[in-house]
């Protein structure tokens, strides 16, 4: 009999990606019966999911009573949260931690977090204001706490889909033949980027064993490209010259603080790398775990799949 796999953020990026995955997944298709948890079920991307099987329920992270009936009888969860619905890392710490206690009441044995470094452990307390790092990786520590029969942590990079996303800038013709990236990285700036489309392919091994990966944290990304590939690369897809932005060109696109730290790179990327020091490697581990049959797709793959590329 097929086992309950509870999905939060079934309408979102990461949760979408999980449950196409596992839909068009030979055997994780009759292994799991998908429950999607949504604020509003009615709205066309839950209506589409309900179209294709998947079971809706609408919760509200924010209400821990409604969390109730999404995590009932489930086998496994897939939890995450947005920190940017109320950008407070206060919020986000008490929404994953009302998953995780309704998860764990309901006896779920596989929960699978979404989460990221605690930035201000891993620079002994010099970079203290990462804080949709930080709220994150607070929710793994508690998770862990609760003694999951399986717990796992999946870690993603930089999304490839950040491309279109509105609080990210987008590249702008400066003149009828360059393209100015409006990031003042380094050009040797080294960035983990993951196309989320991929998310299934990183947790399959967990979904497949999750005795062998509780508490493990799988480090999700095609691998880490400079700043200067980004640029060369999405260069060659469109066919127009694109190259990195100075500190000043950099400036007129920040709109919001949070810009400020990633359009001029403070320490976290430059000093210490988006997973930290030890990030290639643990990358390494979790790319070498995957079956062969699963391909990541490269930056250039998604460039080429989402072109043609015209930028005002």
């Amino acid at each position: 009999m097929s086992k309950i796999f509870t999905v939060f953020g079934a309408t979102g990026q990461q949760g979408g990606a999980l449950i196409n995955f596992i839909l068009q997944h030979e055997t994780f298709s009759k292994e799991f019966r998908l429950r999607g948890v949504t604020r509003d079920a009615s709205k066309a991307e839950a209506v589409k999911l309900k179209e294709r099987g998947v079971q809706l329920i609408e919760a509200d992270m924010n209400d821990p009573p409604s969390l109730r009936p999404a995590v009932d009888g489930a086998y496994a969860v897939f939890a995450m949260t947005n920190y940017w619905d109320k950008a407070s890392a206060e919020a986000e710490i008490t929404q994953g931690k009302a998953i995780a206690d309704a998860s764990r009441a309901a006896g779920v044995s596989l929960i699978i977090w979404s989460s990221l470094p605690n930035v201000t452990q891993m620079s002994n307390g010099e970079l203290t204001t990462v804080h949709h790092f930080d709220s994150k990786a607070e929710v793994e520590d508690y998770i862990r706490s609760l003694n999951f029969p399986s717990s796992v942590f999946y870690l993603p990079g930089w999304f490839m889909q950040n491309v279109w996303h509105g609080f990210v800038p987008k590249p702008k013709m400066i003149s009828v033949d360059t393209v100015l990236f409006p990031f003042a990285w380094p050009p040797d700036l080294r960035l983990p980027l993951i196309d989320v489309s991929d998310t299934g392919k990183y947790l399959a091994p967990a979904l497949r064993d999750p005795a062998k990966y509780d508490g493990a944290r799988l480090v999700s990304a095609t691998a880490h490209y400079s700043a200067q590939e980004i640029v060369d690369t999405w260069s060659r897809a469109s066919g127009k010259n694109m190259r990195l932005a100075t500190g000043n060109e950099a400036e007129q696109f920040i709109t919001h603080p949070m810009q400020r730290e990633v359009l001029r790179p403070g320490p976290l990327f430059v000093k210490y790398g988006y997973f930290g020091p030890s990030g290639p490697q643990d990358l390494d581990w979790t790319i070498s775990q995957l079956e062969p049959a699963d391909t990541l797709t490269t930056w250039e793959d998604f460039l080429v799949q989402n072109g043609p590329w015209d930028f005002e």
